[in-house]
């Protein structure tokens, strides 16, 4: 079923980079201009923390690795919230996800939009240099290459 561009779907996904807060803000701007509803996702990986920062965090805090990714996960969701009112969106769904396995951004990032029903994923482009991104690939272009919905990647 397509929805008219007045009724769209709009799922953005944040890491907290500078990218990233410009794609919540063009997405914000999206779904005002549209009427739509607006997502904001940030996907936890144990990759987001260096692994004596993590020791540090959780026997500090007397956590599990998750209860820590989720806070960190909640603090970059509350600044992505903060920015797409600012840009015009006076509303947005958020939520923590974790990945689903090891290397698998890109592919939660996939599942939500569809379970969302969103008919487009606005994300940012991180910075790896042209030789990782040649090896390694970036998080954007897996989900470019097997999106079912339209993504506009911010830089």
């Amino acid at each position: 079923e397509i929805r008219g561009l007045r009724d769209m779907r709009i799922l953005a996904a944040t890491d907290g980079s500078a990218p990233a807060t410009r794609a919540v803000e063009l997405a914000a701007r999206l779904t005002k201009e549209l009427g739509g509803a607006l997502k904001i996702i940030h996907v936890c990986s144990e990759r987001d923390v260096p692994e004596e920062q993590m020791s540090s965090y959780t026997i500090s805090r007397h956590a599990s690795s998750a209860e820590v990714l989720s806070a960190l996960s909640e603090q970059k969701l509350r600044v992505a919230r903060e920015h797409a009112p600012k840009a015009g969106a006076p509303t947005a769904e958020s939520a923590t996800l974790l990945e689903i396995e090891a290397g698998a951004i890109a592919e939660t990032i996939n599942d939500a939009a569809h379970s969302y029903e969103a008919d487009m994923i606005v994300m940012g482009k991180r910075g790896l240099s042209r030789m990782a991104g040649l090896f390694v690939g970036s998080v954007s272009q897996k989900v470019v290459s097997t999106a079912t919905c339209a993504v506009t990647v911010v830089p």
